[in-house]
Formats: structure tokens, C-alpha cells, sequence
């Protein structure tokens, strides 16, 4: 089946084109650049790279500018769907949603509009059974930014073993999603094995984002070889 992947160019998206790619026909990748940080569908850091991304994944990206108002947003996201429907001909599209009723119901809403499969292969997975699966399948992720209470020194940091390690105990004593289901924080991906080429951050700093959130603002980023 010819899919096309909703990406935004963090670890649950990645993940779920690493999916795409190995039972499907990947045509292109569809991203959602909002202008609402606070967004309640659209993942928003450093979604300004998500094209460099794409070049490293040797993918076309669909790129959907929106304001990011709550439900209109919807129109946009439906307009990049058709887009792609109508230049790649695909039959489906891919989502990394795991536990978001509020995200995937209204992705399958506008997949039943448009006739198009809609596929969540990440949905209801354990939160550290992904972050584990993420290390098994060699996808390189960062945190990208910090929304909640116990993370504030977690930006920048790998998602590997020692992470998994060090927020086991902060989600009993601060009531966080592991995964960062809850919105505690967002990731960005620098490497996946079906990356032809990889990301580099040669310069950044941390700024804070008011209520204790921090994030990671990557000024410069380069494409390299692998």
C-alpha cells in the first residue's frame, strides 16, 4: 500500500515511519508547522528542521503551514492530506499517535473523508516498551523541550538507557508519562537507521519558556554523511 507519514520529526513519529517503511510503500512525509506552541494536535519544537530531516529519510515532505487554532487547524492538516493524496496517488496514511483519542480520532476522521486507510502502529504500546524499542531499533532522539515539574535538567539530553534509567523515578513522584504521552516533553531525532544521511547540532542553547518549561533552541544544524 502507498502511505504517506505524519511527521513532525520527533521519536513516536520516527519511530512510526521506521514502521511505514518495512510494511509499506512510504510516498512522502506530511508535516504541520504551527504557529500555536501550544498546539492540541501538532507537535511544535524545532519543527522548523523537519525539512532536513526529510532529506536525510530521502523522502518528499509535504510542509502545511497553520495558525494552529483549536479544530480549524484540522482544515490545514486535511488540505496536506488531499495534496498528497492527489501528487503521490496514496491509499493511507501513517500516525505516530499512542495514546491521544483527542489526535486520532480526528486523523481518522479526515482519513474516512478523503477514502484513505488510517494507520496507528504505535497505539496503547507501553510507555517504556517504546523507549526501549526506540533503543533496540538504533533511532537517535533528544529532548527538544521540558513542559513539567522534574525534567528541568532533561533538556538536550540522549533518550537512551541512562534516560530510561533516570525517569523511572520521576514518574512515581511527579506523575509523568515516561514516554511523554502527557505533554511533559517533546524530542527531536538526529538518526534512524533508515536515514541515509544524519544530524548534527554544532551550536544551541537553553531558553526558558515560562511555567518551568525550558527548550532547547538549535541555532545551527547541519546535514552530514553517514
Amino acid at each position: 500500500m502507498k502511505t504517506a507519514v505524519l511527521f513532525s520529526g520527533g521519536k513516536d513519529s520516527t519511530l512510526a515511519l521506521d514502521y511505514a517503511l518495512r510494511y509499506s510503500k512510504v510516498k512522502c512525509l506530511i508535516g504541520i508547522a504551527s504557529e500555536n506552541p501550544e498546539s492540541f494536535m501538532f507537535h511544535t519544537p524545532s519543527i522548523e528542521f523537519v525539512e532536513k530531516q526529510a532529506e536525510c529519510a530521502g523522502l518528499p515532505l509535504i510542509l502545511q503551514k497553520t495558525k494552529g487554532v483549536k479544530e480549524k487547524e484540522l482544515k490545514d492538516l486535511k488540505a496536506a492530506i488531499l495534496k498528497a493524496k492527489k501528487k503521490f496517488k496514496i491509499e493511507g496514511i501513517v500516525t505516530g499517535a499512542l495514546a491521544s483519542t483527542y489526535q486520532s480520532s480526528r486523523i481518522q476522521a479526515i482519513c474516512n473523508s478523503a477514502n484513505l486507510e488510517c494507520f496507528n502502529p504505535l497505539w496503547q504500546k507501553g510507555q517504556f516498551e517504546l523507549l526501549e524499542e526506540l533503543q533496540n531499533r538504533k533511532i537517535i532522539a533528544i529532548i527538544g523541550g521540558v513542559f513539567a515539574q522534574g525534567l528541568e535538567n532533561f533538556v538536550g539530553k540522549r533518550i537512551d538507557q541512562k534516560f530510561i534509567a533516570e525517569i523511572k523515578p520521576l514518574v512515581e513522584k511527579y506523575s509523568i508519562n515516561p514516554a511523554g504521552e502527557g505533554g511533559e516533553f517533546e524530542s527531536f531525532v538526529l538518526d534512524a537507521p533508515f536515514f541515509k544521511k544524519k544530524l548534527v547540532i554544532e551550536d544551541c542553547r537553553i531558553v526558558e519558556a515560562g511555567h518551568g518549561s525550558r527548550i532547547l533552541k538549535i541555532e545551527k544544524l547541519k546535514v552530514v554523511k553517514k
